[in-house]
């Protein structure tokens, strides 16, 4: 089978499309014929070593893709060669085969769009965990959401809206602001353009935000930060900007506000349950048309050194997909 490898660390351009030897399941794992895998900031930092998991070199980039069940391990139960599903693998993905471990594996409807289902377990679950069960955001409440153009941002803003919350997007862009708000955002921030700070007093009469979701870090989380209401929950994802924020640690005490880690792949591993019931309540939203994860561009295996580039760049608006 092809797959996309990497056999030493360093940029996309270095990855190559490889021949590799076809995969059998382990007793509690799945061989998935893989219909499309999504491209995820996370997948940019394995391949140059900088992230907090690690698999041993060579490897097979791919975080998360959906497919078909074409083997099954002995000690699986209730799923079956053939049936449809996404996964969150970490590594893996980006090949025309894949090994998840069966709690892994979420079933998806029948007919749903594999590039659809790919484009969401990730940045879909991370936004929802971060604003359903770390910032417990309620409707009414005003978000802000950092990096909202980029996959988790862009989810963040619909999820917000479809939780009943006033959302405000922040971008670099007009570009990428026009596209938040065809998505939903209710007020825009170009923070190339304005004082982020002095925007939000103006968007809130100096109120300020109940939740912010941060997937970016660097320069901007501080002020952020300072734009927060008594009792607010500052949701910290990732740290796209290359740098990890410094905070000050009075900002919490005079703002009466919560710094809150969100690691939506760990705490579905740790609570399955929990994970699961997310991760049906989603699909339960795209099958009945209310939530429609953002594509931006499809790419063949041969393109993923270019999809990994674009994200890599910052170029992407929602998610990118590879059809193997």
């Amino acid at each position: 089978m092809k797959a996309v490898l990497c056999t030493k660390h360093g940029s996309p351009s270095e990855l190559s499309i490889s021949e590799v030897p076809s995969l059998a399941p382990g007793p509690d794992e799945l061989v998935v014929s893989v219909k499309a895998a999504a491209v995820n900031f996370p997948d940019v930092l394995m391949i140059q070593n900088k992230y907090q998991h690690q698999p041993d070199l060579p490897f097979v980039p791919g975080y998360e893709f959906s497919g078909i069940v074409k083997a099954v391990g002995k000690n699986v139960q209730g799923i079956s060669i053939g049936e449809a599903g996404v996964a969150i693998v970490r590594s893996g993905g980006f090949a025309e085969e894949a090994i998840v471990s069966a709690d892994r594996f979420w079933k998806i409807p029948t007919g749903l769009d594999f590039s659809v289902a790919a484009a969401f377990p990730l940045a879909y679950g991370t936004s929802y965990h971060a604003l359903k069960d770390r910032g417990q955001l309620k409707a009414g409440e005003t978000l802000l959401v950092l990096g909202a153009a980029g996959g988790v941002g862009l989810a963040a803003v619909q999820l917000g809206k479809l939780m009943g919350a006033r959302v405000i997007a922040v971008a670099s862009s007009a570009e990428k602001l026009s596209t938040c708000k065809r998505h939903g955002a209710d007020a825009l921030i170009n923070y190339k353009e304005n004082n982020l700070r002095e925007a939000v007093k103006e968007l809130t009469n100096n109120e300020g935000v109940d939740v912010i979701l941060d997937p970016v870090g660097g320069e901007f989380s501080e002020p952020a930060i300072r734009s927060m209401k008594w009792f607010g929950r500052y949701l910290v994802v990732g740290f796209t900007a290359g740098s990890i924020s410094k905070i000050p640690m009075n900002l919490p005490l005079l703002k009466g506000c919560s710094i809150v880690g969100v690691a939506w792949d760990t705490y579905s591993r740790k609570n399955p349950a929990g994970g699961k019931k997310n991760i049906n309540e989603m699909l339960d939203w795209i099958k009945n048309g209310e939530l429609k994860p953002v594509i931006s561009a499809t790419y063949p295996l041969s393109g993923a050194p270019q999809a990994l580039d674009d994200v890599m760049q910052r170029r992407v608006q929602g998610k990118v997909i590879i059809v193997p």
